[in-house]
């Protein structure tokens, strides 16, 4: 446990996204794999930070897709982008708009997803819905490709569905658990997270950005996102409270991990916290097992796990961080070791970190966008 280990991965792309190229106008050109018998593909929401993500994660993955379309509100509409060599026009959100469309990829918010959602499944499109929308619906999937890929069994492109995306924390949280969960069965997990603006959106992102420069200025602050300052500074999650005294956040960990794993004898608490980090979340875990599991042993599994790498350097004191996870597609684990306030060999601690964005929203959906080919 004193070396780092962890997976090959391509150097962070920090200027620019991958498969990205920037023209003299800004605009983003991805190229992606444009094929004569692929499905249809509408992403809900192109002009957001998820919207735009999955642009690029479609490319990095080479998806395949015969034709693009792009949808947002009428505020969005007459916006173009270039995909793949060619521009598309931003079209307005509207009942007719899946018309002979196979896949729809949504991140336009709840609403928009509750409304607009069936109706894209009653025209023949299957839905990956990366809202809180369906999430707890019966019936309806909710799917983290490595974790419970057979839970939308059967479902293929083209045919209809809703698929639900899990939120953010949850991703990020069961990567990394669900191997550990696998190996020694987890009885209760404690969760602290730290999350990032990306969550917030995009306007969130920029006024942290905005903020800290007014701050760092000695001027006022701009506050239209949050009741709080965000630059150099820390809160509660944003969701409301709920009847239980834990927010919306911290209950959607709790019941979408019993919904995942199928498995509601496993005890969860959670306490969600915005932090000012631009777009990778960070989750510090305790875990009580059925049975004895070694640190060791924990870190042999979790390497083995596709989209986990290990990072975990004690004796240089180097564990994951929300920049070395920013713009990478795996959740990286460290600083796992016995829980010391037990007497036996059933707890350890571990520290995750994955970009919101990316595992958090943008490449899950994709990646079960995959599983419907």
């Amino acid at each position: 446990m004193n070396a780092v280990h962890m997976r090959p991965r391509a150097p962070a792309k920090l200027s620019l996204p991958a498969g990205a190229t920037r023209q003299m106008s800004g605009r983003f050109v991805v190229k992606a794999a444009k094929v004569a018998d692929g499905p249809k593909v509408a992403i809900v929401g192109v002009t957001g930070a998820v919207g735009q993500e999955f642009l690029r994660v479609l490319k990095a993955r080479d998806f395949p897709y015969s034709d693009m379309k792009m949808l947002a509100s009428a505020r969005s509409a007459g916006r173009t982008y270039e995909f793949d060599g060619n521009t598309y026009t931003v079209e307005e959100l509207t009942e007719s708009s899946f018309d002979g469309v196979d896949i729809a990829l949504f991140s336009a918010g709840g609403s928009i997803s509750k409304k607009f959602a069936p109706i894209a499944s009653d025209a023949g499109c299957t839905v990956v819905d990366n809202s809180s929308a369906f999430r707890m619906t019966e019936g309806v999937p909710l799917v983290i490709p490595e974790v419970n890929p057979d839970a939308m069994s059967g479902m293929k492109y083209g045919q209809g569905g809703i698929i639900a995306n899990p939120n953010c924390s949850t991703i990020i949280a069961l990567m990394a658990v669900t191997p550990l969960h696998r190996e020694a069965g987890v009885k209760r997990m404690v969760v602290s997270t730290y999350q990032a603006a990306s969550g917030a959106g995009q306007a969130a992102m920029e006024e942290l950005e905005l903020q800290t420069r007014e701050a760092l200025e000695g001027k006022p602050v701009t506050q239209n996102i949050f009741p709080f300052q965000y630059a150099f500074n820390l809160f509660s999650h944003n969701s409301p409270v709920t009847d239980t005294l834990y927010n919306e956040e911290e209950m959607k960990m709790v019941k979408e991990t019993a919904k995942i794993w199928n498995n509601n004898d496993v005890k969860i608490t959670a306490t969600c916290i915005r932090v000012p980090i631009m777009r990778a979340h960070a989750e510090s875990i305790n875990l009580e097992f059925d049975k004895d599991l070694s640190a060791e042993r924990a870190l042999e599994v979790l390497a083995a796990f596709p989209g986990v790498s290990v990072i975990n350097n004690p004796e240089e004191n180097i564990f994951p961080t929300p920049l070395v996870a920013s713009n990478q597609d795996d959740v990286y684990v460290g600083r796992v070791r016995r829980d010391i306030s037990r007497d036996d060999s059933k707890g350890l601690d571990l520290f995750v970190c994955g970009d919101q964005i990316k595992k958090g929203a943008a490449l899950n959906a994709v990646q079960v966008a995959e599983l419907l080919l």
